[in-house]
């Protein structure tokens, strides 16, 4: 790795992620020959497969990088290159070749599983049948229709408790569905007063506005007599304030130009 490191840390990195993949499989593979049980076998099987994947996922990035420094490299550093690439392809090959092995293993101990093994019970129950005389192989026909009639109203029995249940929550369906409907035509008219309320609020407010400039106007108005009425009070005889009904001087008699006597 210190060769490769002098020639880029890129490649060193990689291989170092590469070694540690090949130590796992290594060790995982030890471990599934210990492994008996056909179950964890193929779980085990399962993640070495994806520690293979990401080790060719890696070997194909080393082999993008590589190609990137082909032309600042000599041909002998090439070469070194590609030697260690087909080295890390070869093993993950074996590793590969290997995983087919035991999955191969692990499928045939499935078949004989599901199999089963040859235990006689079938030619037992035909000798059994035949030693039965006809009385007997009607009984025994009888009492297996009888067990299958019960199994049948077993059946009969689920099935219309599972339409009942289905009725049941069809129906708490429903009534939730009305209950939501109500609550949104609720919420409808709830939104539509409080949209009616806010108009009103601000009608209202401005007539407030109104009202008060009224006010206020009436106010000036009646400061403005009052500062007349006492303008007047203290000098009547103001000419330039217009004389206000009640409150004007006595008008004074007036002389007359000529005597009649």
């Amino acid at each position: 790795m210190s060769s490769l490191s002098a020639i880029s840390e890129e490649l060193a990195e990689i291989e170092g992620q590469i070694s540690d993949i090949f130590r796992t499989l290594s060790n995982g593979f030890q471990k599934l020959e210990k492994i008996k049980d056909a179950g964890r076998q193929s779980r085990q099987l399962e993640e070495l497969t994806g520690k293979m994947r990401e080790c060719k996922r890696l070997i194909k990035e080393f082999d993008r990088e590589l190609k990137d420094l082909e032309y600042r490299n000599d041909p002998e550093t090439n070469k070194m290159l590609n030697e260690r690439k087909q080295s890390m392809v070869k093993e993950l090959n074996s590793y590969v070749a290997l995983k087919k092995q035991y999955a191969s293993n692990i499928d045939s101990k499935r078949v004989d599983l599901f199999d089963g093994p040859n235990d006689g019970v079938g030619e037992d129950n035909v000798l059994l049948a035949s030693s039965m005389t006809n009385q007997q192989l009607v009984d025994h026909g009888n009492q297996m229709m009888d067990e299958t009639d019960e199994a049948i109203e077993r059946s009969k029995k689920v099935v219309h408790e599972t339409i009942n249940v289905g009725t049941e929550t069809a129906e708490s369906l429903k009534a939730q569905t009305e209950q939501m409907s109500r609550i949104v035509n609720e919420l409808d008219s709830i939104h539509f007063s409080i949209k009616k309320a806010s108009k009103l609020v601000k009608e209202i407010g401005r007539q407030v506005a109104t009202d008060r400039c009224i006010m206020a106007m009436l106010f000036l108005i009646v400061l403005g007599v009052i500062a007349i009425i006492i303008v007047k009070l203290v000098n009547p005889h103001n000419k330039d304030i217009r004389d206000i009904p009640g409150l004007a001087p006595p008008v004074q008699s007036r002389k007359l130009l000529w005597n009649p006597n």
